[in-house]
């Protein structure tokens, strides 16, 4: 089953740590000053498991389609 990487933008404070750890898949939305999924179907795993684990407030997931 394919899985998706998505944010609880509710829960985001906008630290941007997961932009910054993996721009190819995060970006900042400065209109809603959150981070946003941009490549949902992920891209590189380590790097997208590297932003679940950093993100302070947790809000970063993997979701079944």
């Amino acid at each position: 089953m394919a899985k998706a990487v998505v944010i609880n933008s509710d829960e985001c404070v906008g630290c941007e740590a997961c932009v910054e750890l993996c721009g190819e898949v995060f970006a900042f939305n400065e209109d809603e000053q959150k981070a946003e999924v941009i490549l949902p179907q992920g891209g590189p795993e380590d790097c997208i498991e590297e932003a679940i684990e950093t993100c302070p407030v947790e809000c970063i997931s993997w979701e079944d389609e």
